[in-house]
């Protein structure tokens, strides 16, 4: 229990982080080179926010088995996915056309990288501050 609390934990303040940044490309970049471009850019900067996130937190969370680090990635991802679709249709009034297009590679959607970055994020930061993980 003690190690889904803080994978939830540690997910709201990646949510945080991603709205912020939303906002912040919003007012910067979209103005600059158009909504659809700035969501592509925007995969490589969250992604990479995300991964900062996860590897300053990884020791908190504190896994300690490869399980605990497959639940920490697929929470985050269901929990983003889940995040991203109902506060897309139901808050910003997207239609789901509009939402599957940044999911969509063939048209130049990107998101399918940000979610596969977010999934192995757990793996990456663990291995990038060396913790040692039993199987």
């Amino acid at each position: 229990m003690k190690l889904t609390a803080r994978i939830i934990a540690i997910w709201l303040v990646m949510i945080v982080a991603e709205i912020a940044h939303g906002i912040t490309r919003a007012l910067t970049l979209v103005p600059l080179v158009g909504q659809f471009r700035s969501n592509q850019l925007g995969v490589f900067t969250g992604s990479a926010i995300l991964f900062a996130i996860a590897t300053l937190s990884i020791r908190w969370i504190g896994p300690t088995r490869r399980r605990d680090l497959l639940q920490a990635g697929v929470m985050w991802l269901v929990l983003t996915l889940a995040f991203e679709l109902l506060f897309g249709r139901f808050v910003a009034g997207l239609s789901w056309q509009q939402l599957s297009a940044d999911y969509n590679l063939q048209q130049g959607g990107l998101m399918p990288i940000g979610i596969s970055v977010l999934f192995v994020a757990p793996w990456l930061a663990a291995w990038f501050r060396g913790i040692r993980i039993a199987t």
